[in-house]
């Protein structure tokens, strides 16, 4: 249960009057992905599997070295070489085998299925196994536990691989054949970046599916997927629901993200940042009124950016004063 979390300041400044935000930064190994692995590891041990492997922009091979460490199995982990420090550092520590590619997520995913039959690995990428969108459903569930089993007019998902938005989606059909809640949607909201959006691209097209980004880039290593293999799914969500999908710059997600933590005292990741930007374009654009009920999922904790956010504030050096007019002394 992570916390939801009513953001008045950020609301007034943007023009949300019942705006909130669910901290998925709050969980183990600080993401949501903490969700999916721990029941994709559990059920892993459960089944008898010895030995498993990920490619992974940065917090699913975190979380599942983390659940593998703790099962006592095997993990073995393929990550760009330029992915955030902190998520290679806590592989390291949690003492999964880590490779480091030059490449992209998808390049990673390749060297993973060919591994498969060579070395025994059990490959627990995004759909590959029954057991993470289990556990990402729970976000769904507990945002109308949360709500008092009301769900909200509005729900925007950073959108990398996009199995928050299709386990949400899951678990609301599931709640509604238990009777827990009726069946009002929320517009589901698809976020990427500029430098990587298939599935804002395929959204605008009116494709079912997504083509492969050539080139992908963005300072949100998460939003850094070429082409989601659950594209489908998550268009599915976001049509059915009447909702859209939208991009937004870097420049502009870190601008939200610091915004947002001066606003609320809350230090997002990137990927969640960059929701708060695109709710200010939908806002003002008439897509979403001022007195819906808005959710914003942050997918993982600020700290773990720090390169990303460290760009825009560079250290004074020895000796010089600071901004706030402090001495610093030279020792």
């Amino acid at each position: 249960m992570t916390p939801l979390i009513r953001t008045r300041h950020l609301g007034r400044r943007i023009g949300a009057d019942d705006l909130w935000v669910k901290d998925e930064g709050l969980n183990p190994t600080g993401s949501f992905k903490a969700r999916g692995l721990s029941c994709a590891i559990s059920m892993a041990v459960e089944l008898g599997i010895k030995k498993v492997a990920i490619p992974s922009a940065g917090n699913a091979a975190s979380a599942m070295a983390a659940y593998a460490a703790a099962a006592g199995i095997e993990s073995h982990i393929f990550m760009p070489r330029d992915v955030p420090q902190a998520n290679y550092i806590e592989c390291k520590a949690f003492g999964s085998k880590v490779t480091l590619v030059d490449g992209l997520i998808s390049d990673c995913a390749k060297i993973v299925n060919a591994g498969r039959k060579t070395e025994g690995w059990f490959d627990v990428s995004t759909l590959k196994e029954p057991y993470r969108i289990e556990g990402k459903k729970t976000m769904g569930y507990e945002v109308a536990e949360q709500m008092g089993w009301e769900l909200p007019d509005a729900i925007f998902y950073p959108t990398g691989g996009g199995v928050g938005i299709i386990g949400m989606w899951k678990a609301f059909e599931e709640m509604e054949a238990l009777g827990w809640i009726g069946k009002k949607r929320p517009k589901m909201i698809a976020v990427q970046v500029e430098g990587c959006q298939p599935v804002v691209r395929a959204f605008e097209r009116g494709e079912q599916r997504s083509q492969f980004w050539d080139n992908a880039h963005t300072v949100a290593a998460g939003l850094r997927v070429p082409k989601p293999l659950g594209d489908f799914l998550i268009l599915e969500a976001v049509r059915s629901s009447g909702g859209t999908a939208i991009a937004v710059s870097d420049t502009e997600l870190i601008d939200a993200g610091i915004q947002l933590a001066s606003d609320e005292g809350m230090f997002v990741a990137p990927e969640g940042a960059a929701c708060v930007s695109a709710l200010e374009k939908l806002l003002a654009s008439g897509f979403l009124k001022r007195n819906e009920r808005i959710v914003i999922y942050n997918t993982g904790a600020g700290l773990k950016y720090l390169e990303a956010y460290s760009t825009r504030f560079p250290r004074t050096a020895s000796g010089e004063q600071d901004k706030l007019g402090g001495l610093i002394t030279p020792r």
